[in-house]
């Protein structure tokens, strides 16, 4: 008999969030022209380092940097390329010692700034 009561209003609530979650057509929005919705958008931490330019590719828009360790996305030091824009690159050459931070997404890592 506990197990049927349980069952029942575990449907119940879960009928309710359901309901709850529905769109609401008759609710009116008039005189709430002034608000503005923000979508929350949820980007990657920006990680900082320092490292070597090894190679410049201005038609795939990478630069190549042998960095040391990165404990904010904990890599080891290692040679990659990162995607840059155009003007990043501008008076940066190969051999240049830079800092530079840059941001995951997935598996990309693009660079949000570099300075020698």
């Amino acid at each position: 008999m506990k197990l049927t009561l349980i069952a029942a209003a575990s449907t119940v609530v879960t009928l309710s969030f359901s309901a709850l979650a529905e769109d609401m057509p008759g609710m009116k929005m008039d005189g709430m022209g002034g608000m503005q919705m923000q979508q929350e958008t949820k980007q990657s931490p920006v990680a900082t380092a320092e490292g070597t330019i090894k190679a410049i590719d201005t038609t795939k828009n990478t630069v190549t940097i042998a960095h040391g360790a990165v404990p904010a996305v904990q890599w080891p030091p290692m040679t990659m390329a990162f995607s840059v824009t155009k003007d990043q690159l501008t008076g940066l050459t190969a051999g240049d010692r830079v800092t530079f931070s840059f941001r995951l997404d997935g598996n990309k890592a693009t660079i949000v700034s570099i300075k020698q």
